[in-house]
């Protein structure tokens, strides 16, 4: 029997479908081997590698060490606890946010995200000016919590609140609330409907939420470096101790294998939560989805303590950030960002801005490009496992120690025709496979939500698979496309982990600069750290207010 013409374009779209995809696949491939798995394993042989032969012992000689163990217990423990706390602090706010209607809605949505596009070294420092030494909690009841697991956990919290209220706030929202009604009609409690009925089509939301959470706690570094001091070490601060300050490259190369199994682990779990929240997603009836404004005195009580919460957990923190950006000296500290002092820097600090704005731009162009390409290459469902590795490979910088990859690139890339050492373009490339996965996760849900239907008519037409994707995906999803750079930007500006191995002195990067200005002693250093992180905490914010106005989507999918 003949297959009809539809059928024989179809056949011959999926063919070139597939010769596309591997094409598309092959520049993010080139980039991540290059610049990620080239460096990683560098530095891992550089540890591990004597005389040509691996020395594999050395996992058992550095598991056996007290100081080891330590840190593996604390980084899982912290771990635990952080990702415990920000569930019980965030769910209340991602119900408020996904069934009620109210003024200011939208303002509240831009505050809570605000804190997960900040910069490390920014939430490190405004905990500081909050408990450390000096801060308002000491001037105020004498009280401090710095050098402590509690400005840690606090710090985590603030950091990791948008990604449970937008992750499971996002599927809660898309919920059929008449399916709990129904229940509550047939006799069941509210606790009870809620339990049987919303709770597990939300379990696959939460599940991913706190993997998410868990493996940016896990793999903590600028909080713990900054607001743990010496007594809190997780295995990214302990790397990058055995890097740069015991030069114990081969107990950072164990730490960092160690990492790189339980991060993969991590991510294993989170891919196939995701996948089953695609599948409920797929269940939600549209039409159902209501947002309605608060009734009666509870549910008013509950949006009044989520507001609180947001004001003195978010808002706090950052209102001391600024204001201790201007005590002692009004725009002192300010003024002095322009002045060289010829001791942590080369050049005035305020060039950081400068600097890291650069960077931040080329970044941002490479992880569009590289995010760009591997999105279109994974949007059907129905790949095989080369795919689904592939969008596995991508994910990974979000959990691999960030210090090993900087330390890789100034061991791996030192010669011909790879020698990058000296070159400005060493950072933005080190920033951008951090921003890659977010420009990932951003725009791959919006291109699989455009009909496939579309792009087979275009190819009935006559279109080729790239005039195709120009012609019908790209209008739809150009506004993802922005989203995605504004992502992209703003984490690449606070990237810190890498950057602070590969930046320049004559060119630091505000991150950097922050932690320098803070590791010295003495009032002005302190009031231009806070000045410095005020400006950085301002642009990532302007940022996101960006995001937030060219959002139409409110999946809440980071």
């Amino acid at each position: 029997m003949d297959l009809t013409r539809t059928e024989v374009t179809r056949a011959a779209t999926a063919r070139r479908g597939s010769a596309a995809r591997l094409g598309l696949m092959a520049l993010p491939v080139a980039f991540f081997a290059v610049f990620f798995a080239y460096p990683v394993t560098a530095i891992v042989a550089r540890g591990l590698k004597t005389d040509g032969t691996w020395q594999l012992g050395r996992f058992a000689d550095v598991l056996a060490q007290p100081d080891v163990r330590q840190v593996l217990w604390f980084t899982t423990w912290q771990a635990l606890v952080s990702t415990a706390l920000t569930l019980l602090v965030a769910l209340p706010g991602a119900y408020v946010l996904a069934r009620f209607d109210f003024p200011g809605k939208q303002v509240l949505r831009a505050v809570v995200t605000v804190p997960f596009v900040l910069p490390t070294v920014v939430v490190g420092t405004a905990f500081m000016a909050l408990v450390g030494r000096g801060g308002l909690l000491d001037e105020l009841w004498g009280v401090r919590l710095d050098t402590t697991v509690w400005a840690i956990l606090l710090a985590h919290v603030f950091f990791n609140y948008a990604v449970v209220v937008r992750t499971v706030g996002g599927l809660w929202s898309q919920l059929d609330p008449r399916q709990e009604e129904a229940a509550r009609m047939l006799g069941a409690s509210r606790f009870t409907a809620w339990r049987t009925v919303t709770l597990p089509a939300l379990a696959p939301a939460v599940a991913a939420a706190a993997l998410m959470v868990f493996l940016f706690t896990f793999t903590s570094f600028g909080v713990v470096q900054i607001l743990g001091g010496p007594t809190f070490s997780t295995l990214e601060v302990e790397i990058y101790r055995q890097t740069s300050e015991i030069f114990d490259l081969s107990t950072a190369a164990v730490l960092t294998m160690i990492q790189f199994v339980a991060v993969g682990a991590i991510l294993a779990l989170h891919a196939w939560t995701v996948r089953r929240r695609e599948t409920a997603l797929r269940l939600v009836d549209a039409a159902a989805v209501t947002a309605r404004r608060p009734r009666g005195a509870g549910q008013w009580a509950l949006l009044a303590g989520v507001v609180a919460t947001v004001a003195v957990l978010l808002l706090l923190p950052l209102a001391v950030l600024v204001q201790r950006s201007f005590a002692g000296a009004g725009l002192g500290h300010y003024r002095a960002l322009t002045q060289e002092d010829g001791g942590v820097f080369l050049v005035p600090p305020i060039e950081a801005v400068g600097n890291s704005l650069r960077y931040a731009l080329a970044a941002t162009a490479i992880a569009v490009l590289i995010g760009g390409l591997a999105s279109v290459a994974l949007t059907r469902r129905d790949a095989g496992r080369l795919v689904r590795g592939f969008d596995a490979l991508l994910m990974l910088p979000l959990g691999v120690s960030a210090v090993t990859v900087g330390f890789g690139f100034l061991i791996a890339l030192d010669e011909p025709p790879l020698d990058l050492r000296a070159s400005w373009i060493l950072v933005p490339l080190a920033q951008a496979l951090v921003g890659v996965p977010f420009v990932v996760r951003t725009m791959l849900p919006v291109l699989r939500a455009v009909d496939v239907r579309l792009r087979e008519a275009a190819a009935v037409l006559g279109a080729s698979p790239w005039r195709a994707w120009r012609e019908v995906d790209l209008p739809l999803v150009r506004r993802a496309l922005l989203i995605a750079a504004g992502f992209a930007f703003a984490v690449s500006l606070g990237e810190f982990g890498a950057t602070v191995f590969i930046a320049r002195p004559d060119n630091p990067t505000l991150p950097v600069a922050v932690a320098r200005l803070l590791g010295r002693p003495g009032d002005l250093n302190y009031g231009q750290a806070m000045a410095l992180s005020t400006i950085l905490m301002i642009v990532c914010a302007v940022a996101l207010l960006v995001l937030e106005r060219l959002r139409t989507d409110r999946t809440g999918e980071f």
